[in-house]
């Protein structure tokens, strides 16, 4: 890819988050000053690490979408190496739950794997319906990465023959909340 998209998509990404990257990217830099260019290839590098996360997380999950039982909801991490993914297992805890509370349950658990800085990035997957009236069937990717980069991706899909098609996904933000805490004050 050339500079000039890299800097384009890093553009768009910071468009829609920009104040955490850059505090984050600030934070982790110490005193040393970020350029704009710095501060757009952190934030690629955090993308191309949620679209990795995103597509493992996504392939793995088709075999739930696929099953006749309803679709319970599930997580991946993205491990501190930028490279390893591992789905979270909270098995044996949550049997019998219904999906909203497993994903609370999620949630809970990211936030306390991510602010131990043992990942960079996580996700969690859950299905529905575009709204109670609605048979059109959506799969939601709510994920986040440690570098502020926040959503929800928003893709309906349709099983047949035991494929799964997809349709473009929608973008929604997402507030950030995994990986720090929002409710630290300056001493």
């Amino acid at each position: 890819m050339s500079r000039f998209r890299k800097l384009a998509l890093a553009t768009s990404f910071t468009v829609m988050a920009v104040g955490a990257p850059m505090a984050q990217a600030q934070e982790s830099a110490g005193k040393e000053t970020l350029t704009e260019e710095d501060v757009a290839m952190i934030i690629v590098g955090a993308q191309q690490q949620l679209i990795r996360l995103s597509e493992q997380a996504t392939e793995e999950y088709q075999d739930t979408l696929r099953a006749d039982s309803p679709s319970m909801p599930a997580a991946w991490m993205m491990m501190k190496d930028g490279e390893t993914v591992k789905r979270l297992n909270i098995s044996g805890q949550a049997d019998n739950m219904p999906a909203a509370a497993k994903i609370k349950m999620y949630r809970a658990a990211i936030k306390s794997i991510a602010q131990r800085g043992q990942i960079n990035a996580a996700a969690i997957l859950y299905t529905g319906r575009v709204n109670e009236q609605s048979s059109e069937q959506v799969m939601v990717i709510e994920h986040e990465h440690r570098l502020g980069v926040s959503s929800n991706k928003v893709i309906g899909y349709r099983l047949q023959d035991g494929k799964v098609s997809w349709a473009e996904p929608v973008t929604q933000e997402k507030p950030f909340e995994w990986f720090y805490d929002g409710s630290k004050e300056d001493s």
